[in-house]
């Protein structure tokens, strides 16, 4: 590098700190303005590695023998701050003695800058995974709220549109004695022991392709034909109605608190929908429901009792018997079934 190609360097290093030391000993030749503001006018006899002891002296020599530009970022306090310099050391050529270039570019502002966006990343990232997690924790609520084809019609267009289902059918069950039970029991334990059943009544019901839509209190429903068609929905619901009862069997011999239900079947038109703005809740009414409701009353504890509307579609799969014609509150007189046990059960999923 000539004299001129220095000074042109010179003069495109506005801005940069640029000092020239000589090769054999390293000491200082020339340094420009920015250099001097930055690290002082070098005193008499010091080198440049006095200057910057982190330089490795033996990149430096590897300078001076193969040519090759040294490029390393030093961190320097020269005054109260640190600060952070690239430094790039290079070989003049072509002069009768060997000089070196020492090129010191302040790079702190980029530094901290990038570290600004990496902590603003990092920050993103963060928000982001939480607000992923966050939706997966409203989807799973609104999940155990509604079906999902009714959560996917109420997050596409806010709203979903009541629904009339000609055919579907209903499975209502209450506990025999729950009143004074709860009465007489520490609410804990109470709670504890109607969630455990009610978990175990929520795996029946999807094992069937139920829907379990609610409980209140100590009833339980669950319905099949909706919101998606189920050409089998009765034998769905009274399949859930047996094994509901053959779980409390097996229950009630090993836990201390014995559980007795009723159940009542339903079949027929329903209407289902989101009922509320601020807390959402889907529920079912009509027909269907009204009936499941009233025939669970007529039931013996452990038994269950469906309109013999409905023997036909179970009667390849179950045991019926007649009760006879009874004065159903509200719906006027109709003919029950019994419904006692499954002939052809469908191997669940889980061995309750």
């Amino acid at each position: 590098m000539s004299i001129q190609a220095i000074n042109e360097q010179l003069l495109r290093a506005i801005g940069v700190g640029v000092a020239v030391v000589r090769a054999a000993d390293l000491s200082f030749v020339f340094q420009n303005g920015p250099f001097v503001e930055w690290f002082g006018t070098p005193e008499k006899g010091q080198t440049l590695l006095d200057l910057f002891p982190d330089l490795d002296a033996r990149e430096l020599e590897d300078v001076k023998q193969s040519g090759l530009r040294y490029s390393v970022e030093l961190q320097i306090k020269p005054k109260r701050r640190t600060l952070v310099f690239a430094v790039a050391v290079s070989l003049a050529s072509g002069l009768d003695e060997q000089l070196l270039v020492v090129e010191c570019q302040n790079i702190t502002r980029i530094r901290e800058l990038e570290s600004m966006i990496d902590s603003y990343s990092s920050m993103v990232e963060r928000n982001t995974r939480e607000l992923e997690r966050e939706k997966e924790r409203v989807e799973r609520l609104l999940l155990n709220l509604m079906p999902r084809a009714v959560y996917e019609e109420f997050k596409t267009f806010g709203v979903v549109t009541p629904q009339l289902y000609d055919e579907v059918s209903v499975v209502m069950l209450d506990f025999v004695g729950f009143t004074d039970f709860a009465a007489k029991t520490d609410p804990t334990v109470t709670l504890s022991e109607l969630n455990d059943i009610f978990t175990a009544f929520d795996r029946i019901v999807e094992q069937f392709g139920c829907e379990r839509i609610k409980t209140i209190g100590d009833a339980y429903l669950a319905v099949s034909g909706m919101p998606d068609p189920t050409p089998d929905h009765a034998t769905a619901v009274a399949h859930c109605a047996v094994r509901f009862l053959r779980y409390l069997e097996r229950r009630n011999e090993s836990h201390p608190h014995k559980w007795q239900a009723r159940v009542g079947l339903g079949m027929g038109p329903a209407v289902g929908s989101v009922v509320g703005i601020q807390k959402y809740v889907y529920d079912v009414f009509g027909p269907a429901v009204n009936l499941a409701s009233r025939l669970q009353v007529f039931a013996n504890p452990m038994h269950i009792v469906a309109p013999d509307e409905m023997k036909y579609a179970l009667i390849d799969a179950f045991q019926v018997s007649d009760i006879g014609r009874v004065d159903v509150k509200g719906m006027g007189e109709m003919d029950l079934i019994n419904v006692t046990s499954g002939l052809s059960m469908p191997k669940p999923k889980t061995v309750f």
